[in-house]
């Protein structure tokens, strides 16, 4: 839909959609302050750090194409009356510059950390050309989730003070977790007996691999749109995996796995998940995963590819 219809479709429409369910199903409740998060990442950290002072909506539906989402008037009016807008920025969501007013107050996760271009030499596709683009997924290095808590409890104490408190003890209590996870993360690495993932898929990883040390080999940078791997990709990957004797390839969350499994028959390696934790399933949603849940998921597999 364009821009242009979404914001006439809102005019049109705001009147009717006050008082909707959030994605959790919870009707609105104006006794809490009203977060609104553009992606799970925000919204798992938000609730975390909110606690029952706050009212949490994720607009991304679980399972749902994150690179092709597109806000709903139902959305944008949310974002209008929330207290507080939590999103990543990026290229993917171009679209909130454009579609929130100045006066929503917010929290860009991009702004607050130290972004990396997507293209490195262990990415394929960067050897066939097109222009280096900075790397959205953030939030992958827990340090870099440390960050992003930080600005969330900040501004949650600038809008609430009364809240304060109880907003920084909760910062401070899912922080340690998150410096458990480095640590656990760190050690992991450190035991390993190489240093080198493959990524038969896109490649969102960047700032974990970069926080990590760990060296790799992908397909596609970043979350690129390619759908079917061409020969050439397969055969680079291929390669790598022999001459280093990888015993496992990985795939990330919501792929169809196709590559990895064209590697995994002409090597005999094994090939296992990695969550970038960008997006829940709609079961992983309703069961509670969090993003300490799927992080330490990947420990399991960094065990498998490492040792």
């Amino acid at each position: 839909m364009k821009k242009k219809n979404l914001i006439l479709l809102l005019l049109c429409l705001g009147l009717f959609l006050t008082g909707c369910a959030n994605e959790t199903g919870e009707k609105r409740d104006d006794t809490k302050l009203q977060i609104v998060c553009s992606d799970f990442p925000a919204y798992d950290f938000a609730r975390e750090i909110a606690g029952d002072r706050a009212q949490v909506t994720l607009l991304l539906k679980p399972g749902a194409e994150v690179h092709s989402y597109e806000p709903s008037p139902k959305d944008i009016i949310a974002i209008e009356e929330s207290d507080l807008f939590i999103y990543n920025g990026g290229e993917s969501e171009e679209w909130v510059e454009s579609l929130i007013g100045k006066d929503v107050r917010s929290v860009r996760m991009m702004d607050c950390v130290e972004t990396v271009n997507e293209s490195s030499e262990g990415i394929y596709a960067a050897e066939e050309g097109g222009e280096d683009e900075l790397d959205e997924h953030v939030w992958t290095s827990p340090i870099n989730a440390s960050r992003i808590c930080r600005a969330i409890c900040d501004e949650l104490c600038a809008i609430d003070p009364d809240g304060t408190n109880e907003y920084i003890l909760n910062f401070e209590v899912y922080n340690a977790k998150l410096m458990e996870l480095d640590i656990e993360i760190r050690t992991t690495v450190l035991n390993g007996v190489r240093k080198t993932l493959v990524f038969a898929d896109r490649f969102p990883m960047r700032y974990f691999t970069r926080e990590y040390g760990l060296e790799y080999y992908a397909a596609y940078p970043g979350c690129a749109s390619h759908t079917e791997p061409s020969a050439k990709t397969v055969a680079f990957l291929i390669d790598h995996v022999r001459e280093e004797s990888i015993p496992v390839v990985l795939y990330m969350e919501f792929s169809n796995e196709k590559m990895a499994d064209v590697i995994c028959e002409d090597t005999g390696c094994k090939k296992l998940p990695f969550y970038s934790a960008h997006s829940v399933t709609a079961q992983q949603f309703e069961d509670g995963v969090t993003y300490l849940d799927l992080m330490r998921m990947n420990i399991d597999t960094l065990k498998e590819a490492l040792y």
